[in-house]
């Protein structure tokens, strides 16, 4: 996080804690004061804008059950996940699987959609930030459970094949919006947000399925 963002989060999150702390006014009037003090904190920069700003039906219903300390209603994590997988692209072409070199360096890169980025600039996936993938990779978070495998523990020996098409859809939707799949995935939707290309994906998709990859080594 640059220290810009983070000198900006501080004095926003002091003042709502202030007016937390004096007990004025109601749940209503501190959201509403939190948000006023976030939204004239922050400016539109390049090809930063204010829209991440606006939490979707899906933001604001996960975080409220998150506040509640309580988990989604069964009903409502129904309809966000068939919303989400509405807006599921399928490969143009009909093919899923591109380069795994190229994929892995999808995978390494954490670069893109700042305020310094051009519009057209390719993104990274930052993949490694949350999970471990090959095993020539030593650095790697753990938020995200271990593809290391990916392929091969699911019995994809040919992602062509008949056999392979539910593991491959899976994995195709879940790159591309993970909350078709899970109502509150906190997985970046890459697809459906425009952070990484459909070629990208295609060589992602290659790291974790193809054979060949070291991932399934």
């Amino acid at each position: 996080m640059k220290k810009s963002m983070v000198y900006a989060i501080v004095p926003v999150v002091g003042l709502f804690l202030s007016a937390c702390s004096t007990g004025a006014g109601g749940g209503a009037d501190h959201d509403k004061m939190f948000n006023d003090v976030v939204t004239a904190s922050f400016q539109s920069k390049g090809i930063a804008t204010l829209d991440y700003l606006k939490p979707d039906e899906a933001n604001s219903a996960c975080a409220a059950a998150d506040v509640a300390g309580k988990p989604l209603d069964e009903k409502m994590v129904k309809a966000i996940e068939a919303a989400e997988m509405k807006t599921v692209k399928w490969p143009s072409d009909g093919k899923f699987l591109g380069d795994w070199k190229e994929g892995e360096k999808v995978a390494q890169s954490g670069r893109g959609l700042t305020w310094t980025d051009k519009a057209d600039a390719a993104n990274g996936g930052n993949c490694y930030n949350c999970h471990q993938i090959s095993k020539e990779e030593i650095s790697f978070g753990n938020l995200g459970p271990s593809l290391y495998n990916y392929g091969k523990l699911r019995g994809v020996t040919d992602p062509n094949a008949a056999a392979s098409k539910a593991i491959v859809d899976y994995t195709w939707g879940k790159l591309w919006n993970a909350r078709a799949y899970n109502a509150c995935s906190q997985m970046p939707r890459a697809g459906h947000k425009g952070i990484l290309s459909e070629k990208q994906l295609k060589d992602v998709m290659a790291l974790l399925l193809d054979p060949n990859s070291p991932v399934n080594k």
